[in-house]
């Protein structure tokens, strides 16, 4: 949240003198949602920042008054939080930052790293509304490449040891972690697993490379955060959410992570070096 609250500053919001925030976290945890939501709303805030698109369907389900703004919408015509993306009409409106085409970009991409690339492995909890969609065109890509795709069960934080282990026991070539909430969260557990059974990965958020991942393609999450306190200042000084359009990134950014590389015993090629917009030593 550290990018939103960046951006509140840039507008003049001061916490403690003209805005007051109350955070509450599921730490992974969806089932801890709905309690979450219902506690906020008791509160009577102005306004409910939704940090992850599952945060936001709990939300949802307990106000159709108080807006809510997330900088992490997905599928949200789908799962009713909106009429449109051009007018949502109801107490929503966010930041969409899952590109249409994006997974099978990342599995192009895969196979980039891994050239020849037989078998996938993707790695993600399914109980995230956001999974389902990216699984499925994943799986489309695969079908598409010849490419053999694996995915163990992943329902909550302690069962991410075991399906690594159980990906690198299936010899897949390569993993493609999908954008879950609870993955992104717990992202310093994950790299380390991964370079512990010599896995190489690809990722949708540069924090994952940040901290060990290999290589990340997708939108920039920190910009996410940070547009999304432009939209919180607008319903703050009197316009309707759902007369606020959902906006999108206009970026993809790769970066790649030299030294995990040179770790995991893999030549990046010159050609995908160029396309990365940064590469860590």
């Amino acid at each position: 949240m550290g990018f939103f609250q960046e951006g509140l500053r840039e507008l003049g919001y001061v916490e403690g003198r003209n805005i007051d925030l109350v955070h509450r976290f599921a730490e992974g945890r969806v089932e801890r949602l709905p309690a979450l939501a219902e506690e906020l709303v008791q509160l009577k805030p102005a306004l409910i920042v939704a940090a992850a698109i599952d945060a936001a369907v709990a939300t949802k389900h307990v106000t159709a008054a108080i807006p809510i703004v997330t900088p992490v919408l997905a599928d949200a015509v789908h799962l009713g939080l909106i009429a449109s993306y051009a007018r949502p009409e109801g107490n929503v409106t966010g930041i969409m930052p899952y590109v249409a085409g994006l997974p099978g970009k990342q599995m192009e991409l895969a196979r980039a790293v891994v050239p020849g690339a037989g078998k996938v492995g993707l790695l993600g909890n399914m109980n995230d509304p956001k999974a389902p969609p990216q699984r499925q065109e994943l799986e489309d890509a695969g079908r598409a490449l010849g490419v053999t795709v694996v995915m163990p069960e992943v329902r909550g934080p302690e069962d991410l040891g075991d399906a690594i282990q159980a990906l690198a026991r299936d010899r897949v070539d390569v993993v493609i972690v999908l954008q879950t909430s609870m993955i992104l969260s717990e992202r310093r557990q994950i790299a380390p697993l991964m370079a512990e059974h010599r896995l190489p990965a690809i990722y949708g958020y540069r924090e994952r490379v940040d901290d060990g991942g290999l290589i990340s393609y997708g939108v920039d999450l920190r910009w996410c955060f940070h547009r999304a306190a432009t939209l919180v200042h607008k319903v703050l000084t009197g316009t309707a959410p759902g007369d606020l359009p959902v906006e999108f990134p206009t970026k993809l950014t790769m970066v790649v992570n030299l030294k995990v590389a040179k770790a995991l015993g893999l030549t990046i090629s010159p050609t995908l070096l160029i396309q990365a917009d940064e590469v860590i030593q």
